[in-house]
């Protein structure tokens, strides 16, 4: 059965395209059929592959207004990347798209409940509609709990919220958890939250160490699951989309650092060889 996980978090720069860009690839790579749906106007998740959102002329808004379905926006990123003279990738890997024109969604919508009677339902019947298609489907975010957010909430097995270990960053996503249950309550949407993650942490701050242990310390009061993967801060990963027009998973998947994505999707999907080890930041 497929699987639907969005990464969310209400802040720019903690490394949501790149947690979906590199899960996504690694799934792929196993051979599952993969698709990615990404909801932020940035267009970050189809700059990842080297191709321009505003090359796109069929997009997730097209499916959120009701003028098109998934099928009729989602691409083959080989195919894409072939039409841009990019070097393949041959993977099972789809994209649904997303422009510009995202930022205008919730002026659409908003003004216009007539015509959307339910507006955190959006994107629900046409995405049921292509689910057997798919083993995998992960969902990247805008940086903000409004309408896109709760849209994505209503279309999600499971939720990914990363954080970067700072003050503000435990804080944050502390505020995300909070938002998550009382969006569950108010529109009987079950929300499950797989899991948070570590992200941009540098071994050489013991701030980020003393935040860890903080975010562990509230995950365990509050029964949530928090990754012992942690992602580090490393040029490696910005580097590969501006020099390879890739994620970094494509360029080095075997290199020590883009490893740590191998090590939490194996979390995630909760395999039954990975080995024991220690939460990354002990290291």
């Amino acid at each position: 059965m497929v699987k639907v996980y969005s990464v969310l978090m209400n802040k720019g720069g903690v490394g949501k395209t790149s947690l979906v860009t590199n899960l996504a690839t690694l799934t792929a790579l196993r051979k599952k059929r993969t698709l990615i749906i990404d909801t932020d106007g940035q267009g970050n998740c189809s700059l990842a592959f080297g191709l321009l959102p505003a090359n796109f002329s069929r997009t997730v808004f097209d499916v959120a207004i009701g003028k098109l379905d998934f099928d009729d926006v989602i691409v083959n990123i080989d195919e894409e990347r072939k039409k841009n003279g990019l070097d393949p990738i041959n993977l099972p890997l789809d994209l649904a798209p997303a422009n510009h024109e995202m930022n205008m969604l919730e002026f659409e919508v908003l003004t216009r409940l007539d015509k959307y009677p339910n507006p955190f339902r959006l994107w629900v019947k046409s995405l049921n509609a292509i689910l057997n298609r798919y083993d995998v489907i992960f969902i990247d975010t805008p940086p903000s709990m409004g309408l896109v957010a709760g849209n994505v909430l209503s279309m999600s097995d499971h939720i990914i919220i990363p954080f970067i270990p700072e003050s503000f960053g435990v804080s944050g996503f502390i505020r995300v958890v909070e938002a998550l249950e009382e969006f569950e309550e108010a529109q009987g949407i079950r929300v499950n939250i797989a899991g948070v993650v570590g992200t941009m942490f540098d071994s050489r701050t013991t701030l980020h160490y003393e935040m860890m242990e903080d975010a562990k310390r509230y995950c365990r009061r509050n029964r949530i699951r928090l990754f012992e993967t942690v992602i580090p801060r490393s040029i490696r990963y910005p580097a590969a989309f501006a020099y390879e027009r890739k994620p970094a998973t494509l360029v080095d998947r075997h290199h020590y650092l883009v490893v740590r994505y191998e090590s939490l999707l194996m979390e995630l999907m909760g395999d039954e060889q990975k080995e024991k080890q220690k939460p990354f930041w002990f290291f």
